[in-house]
């Protein structure tokens, strides 16, 4: 059974665990690197669950955290998906469009008119997930990655 926890910043602790374990598994699917992340103490975790321009949800399956996610109000009311992960055990289960359409409803609620998110080009299962849900490529150039010549590939899709 699925059920979603809406993260406050009392949550720092499970959402270090959650991020950490996403970055030691799946190193090839973030910018941020384990080594940036795990020697930092409560209060930069605090800090991301503090925002109140952010959503930062944590899935649990049969009460056992299966992914994470986060929506980062932008400008113009464009809400950014990210830090998308799911558990090498969940994959599959429906966890990834349980945290998309979370950030999705989230999004809609605060009068978001699309989401946008940057993947790593070649991580075709998160691909296929955003196609899944209704998110095209576009022609926006995203970020550069830290092998400095390859750059993120921009996804969005337009809300109701």
């Amino acid at each position: 059974m699925l059920s979603l926890r809406v993260l406050t910043p009392a949550d720092w602790d499970l959402w270090r665990d959650v991020r950490l374990a996403a970055l030691a598994e799946a190193p090839h699917a973030f910018k941020s690197r384990l080594e940036d992340w795990e020697e930092d103490g409560e209060q930069r975790w605090r800090s991301r669950l503090e925002d109140p321009h952010t959503y930062n949800i944590v899935v649990l399956l049969d009460g056992e955290a299966a992914g994470m996610a986060s929506g980062i109000a932008g400008r113009g009311g464009v809400v950014e998906l990210r830090s998308v992960w799911v558990g090498p055990k969940s994959r599959g289960s429906g966890v990834g469009d349980y945290l998309v359409e979370a950030v999705q409803a989230w999004a809609v609620r605060a009068g978001a008119v699309a989401l946008k998110l940057a993947v790593i080009p070649g991580n075709e299962s998160a691909i296929a997930l955003y196609r899944r849900n209704g998110f095209v490529a576009v022609d926006e150039v995203g970020e550069l990655l830290p092998d400095g010549e390859t750059r993120e590939q921009v996804m969005r899709k337009e809300l109701g």
